[in-house]
């Protein structure tokens, strides 16, 4: 090493200890950072901004379940031009919270990046109309002007209409759907693409003009893919491939699986207290609003009678197949290859659910049963 060289070298070292200093922060020999109180410093990157979907994050860090495993958790808001796999692969986040075909297409383009926990069992997304629409099945969505967001968010509506006999290129009008329900409402959509947990609450949270009175569920249809056979895996925590042969960062991850899955068990038992937790941390979304989402998502949760973040794989291998084989109307598939095997791993989540279940937590949520959720206008 040169004279120069190793100058430099040592002024980078000195540059990168100061920076830590300024921030009061260390850095530990796997790269990461600690807090002056001895934590580990962890970025979690959401898919979309703080709200019910993440209760369970949000409330590892008001509980403390993140400190009680040693580490400091930032929770990085999402947002339309954010790609959290990416943000992951990239080196700006630790972890990542991301839908699987979404993930998987993102590792087919070079992403670094491997799940660790499956957190969602089950799919969110529904297709909703006006009752008067008759549209009781896909089969019947035939004729109609069809919203969907794109993103990869339409693969199960597009598996969906294939598997009831419909191209979606010709047998319906396809139109680009805002992450909204306006234009259903205004009557420019006659079947729209919404979450369990959110665009269809937005619904119930509104005045229907014909009676003054929030719409109910009997003014509406959905379609549940869950129920039509081609659900596919959504919300899952992703970390980085190359990172993951750090023993560091293995054990990082198992504390950081420990401690979010524990986040999603109080949330699951404290509804209204993680309503609170959600609205506190800045979500523009009301109170009731958020309680509703809580209560779906937990029902995509619960039960886990294999325990919370266990991935079945019979899913998986649905989820897999729908990305593979259905066609959106570029004729493009999510897909062109099965995943290779260090897509997904059980190891750190094996783990950490053996930390909560010595610690006498319960994983499985056998008894869970939703609360009763009362919307107000708006969600407030």
């Amino acid at each position: 090493m040169t004279g120069p060289t190793r100058r430099l070298r040592a002024a980078l070292a000195l540059a990168v200890l100061a920076a830590a200093a300024l921030t009061g922060c260390s850095t530990t020999e796997s790269g990461s950072r600690t807090t002056a109180d001895g934590l580990t410093e962890v970025r979690l990157q959401l898919q979309w901004f703080k709200q019910g979907q993440f209760a369970g994050y949000l409330a590892a860090v008001d509980q403390g379940f993140y400190k009680e495993q040693g580490l400091s958790v930032q929770i990085l808001d999402g947002g339309t031009d954010i790609v959290p796999q990416t943000v992951l692969a990239q080196g700006q986040a630790d972890y990542a919270v991301a839908w699987v075909p979404k993930a998987l297409a993102s590792r087919e383009a070079g992403a670094g990046i491997t799940q660790v926990a499956q957190i969602f069992q089950r799919s969110g997304t529904k297709q909703v109309s006006f009752r008067a629409e008759g549209v009781a099945d896909p089969a019947a969505l035939r004729g109609k002007t069809v919203g969907n967001w794109g993103y990869g968010n339409e693969f199960e509506l597009f598996a969906g209409m294939t598997k009831a006999g419909l191209d979606p290129s010709r047998d319906v009008k396809l139109v680009q759907q805002q992450f909204d329900m306006n234009a259903f409402l205004a009557g420019d959509i006659d079947a729209a693409q919404a979450m369990s947990y959110n665009e269809y609450a937005q619904l119930l949270e509104t005045r229907n003009p014909a009676t003054g009175q929030l719409y109910t569920a009997a003014d509406f249809t959905t379609l549940d893919w869950n129920d039509q056979g081609v659900a596919m895996l959504q919300d899952a925590l992703w970390a980085n491939t190359e990172r993951l042969a750090d023993a560091k960062y293995q054990d990082r991850t198992v504390r950081f699986l420990a401690a979010s899955l524990k986040g999603w068990v109080f949330c699951r038992d404290n509804v209204d207290k993680c309503r609170d937790i959600t609205v506190a941390a800045g979500s523009t979304l009301g109170a009731s609003h958020q309680q509703w989402q809580i209560n779906e998502v937990n029902k995509l949760i619960w039960p886990a009678p294999a325990g919370i973040g266990t991935l079945d794989r019979a899913a998986w291998d649905r989820t897999v197949q729908i990305a593979r084989q259905t066609r959106n109307a570029e004729g493009a598939t999510v897909l062109k290859q099965d995943p290779g095997a260090d897509a997904y791993t059980a190891e750190y989540v094996t783990k950490a659910l053996q930390i909560l279940k010595d610690g006498g937590i319960d994983v499985t949520g056998t008894g869970f049963k939703p609360v009763p959720v009362t919307l107000t206008e708006g969600g407030k």
